[in-house]
């Protein structure tokens, strides 16, 4: 059976992460998904490359693409794009909105040529407002959505970035492809195609969630003087260091901290995750243990109860070292307290849970040969995913070039022309 997106026809015009992965993402539900490259490739098949034109992050976000290499920069590049656009169903593009129009690969060109087309557009900031044209990257939205000062870790004296994951690119790269699927459903049912308009911020205070749900009622004055606080010790001069440590200091982290934490153990560490007061009671019973809050007449917004909360960690802390981690995971599953040992990726290619759910796949490349990466993020019963590998780079040129009607003449001067290559 083929995928559910089998029969529908992206054409990416994208870079680095967010827009590829949603490439990626349309792929494996069976699209047939068009990358246009420069001639020199995509700025991320030279980032860790292990060949002139290939690397590990190209090759983690565009599994199953055709390649082609086209500068569209020069004018020949035009006619071609209206070949591929007449034929299109999808257009992703992660441009600036400025870049965009300089290319002539915006929705109001595009449009003009396909009017069914959906366009699906992926700024750092969006469309409006002084930062609209700006670049942006996951480093930068971290810093300025409030996640990278939220984290509250620091480099010496600066403050680090999440740097073990592009967690903004990524969830956009899933929020682009999510709004695309809603796209097409509405066409399904309208005709009609649209642009769509997603953002590295939105996506960032997406992942903010409950930090940024606030009432009004509640939290506006607090809001207000945090605010003012921040600005008065950024005139006044205060290094980061110092101000995260206030910061940090007027904002300690929600009690119960100590059901949600990362402990170690005899011989290395573990993971536990109690949500709810069933499991938080069953978790003090197996480590003998105490908590206030189950007291009658419990504040949490006493003194008292936050020195308790420091208190029960630093006790956790102290029984979790007393056996072995397999000890401890024997005793907390067999109690249904969901915990977990900490792994490194290293250790997840032979892990048999992940080898059963085939969330590590196998494929063969054009020029790396035998490689391997993440499998396939979901399982359809009727309409299977399919993971293809990435495409070299300018693969598939001749090919989509001679379904478009050209020639082997024609495509032998946009080659001498360096319109491809």
């Amino acid at each position: 059976m083929p995928g559910p997106l089998h029969g529908i026809k992206v054409v990416e015009f994208t870079e680095i992460i967010a827009g590829p992965l949603a490439g990626m993402l349309l792929a494996d539900m069976g699209a047939e998904v068009i990358k246009i490259e420069p001639p020199w490739g995509d700025p991320w098949r030279l980032i860790q490359s292990f060949s002139p034109t290939e690397s590990r992050p190209f090759l983690a976000y565009n599994r199953g693409k055709k390649s082609l290499t086209l500068d569209l920069t020069t004018p020949q590049a035009s006619d071609i794009i209206e070949k591929l656009i007449l034929g299109a169903d999808v257009v992703i593009a992660n441009y600036r909105p400025d870049v965009a129009i300089k290319l002539g690969v915006d929705y109001k060109t595009l449009y003009k040529i396909n009017p069914a087309l959906i366009y699906c557009e992926n700024t750092a900031f969006g469309r409006k407002g002084p930062d609209a044209n700006r670049p942006g990257y996951d480093i930068i939205i971290q810093a300025m959505s409030g996640l990278m000062a939220s984290e509250g870790k620091l480099s010496g004296e600066s403050p680090e970035h999440i740097w073990s994951s592009p967690m903004i690119d990524t969830t956009s790269g899933f929020c682009l492809a999510w709004t695309i699927c809603g796209a097409l459903f509405a066409r399904e049912r309208t005709g009609k195609g649209q642009m769509i308009e997603t953002t590295l911020m939105g996506t960032a205070l997406m992942l903010l969630g409950s930090r940024i749900s606030q009432v009004e009622s509640m939290d506006f004055f607090n809001r207000r003087d945090t605010v003012e606080s921040l600005s008065a010790m950024r005139q006044a001069g205060i290094p980061f260091k110092d101000l995260i440590e206030i910061y940090q200091e007027e904002h300690p982290p929600t009690s119960g901290t100590m059901y949600y934490r990362a402990y170690q153990t005899k011989d290395n560490a573990i993971a536990i995750g109690c949500l709810s007061d069933p499991l938080r009671k069953r978790l003090l019973t197996i480590l003998n243990l105490t908590d206030m809050r189950f007291e009658p007449n419990y504040d949490p917004l006493s003194p008292e109860a936050s020195q308790s909360d420091l208190v029960l960690i630093e006790q956790a802390e102290y029984i979790f070292k007393k056996k072995t981690t397999d000890a401890w995971l024997e005793l907390l599953t067999n109690d249904g307290i969901p915990a977990g040992p900490i792994r490194f990726i290293e250790e997840l290619f032979d892990e048999p849970q992940i080898q059963a759910n085939d969330l590590i796949t196998d494929l063969e490349h054009a020029e790396a040969g035998h490689i391997k990466m993440v499998g396939l993020p979901a399982k359809f019963s009727e309409t299977p995913l399919v993971a293809n590998p990435p495409p070299a780079l300018g693969q598939q040129t001749d090919t989509i070039l001679e379904q478009l009607g050209f020639t082997d003449h024609q495509i032998h001067i946009l080659r001498t022309q360096q319109v491809i290559k």
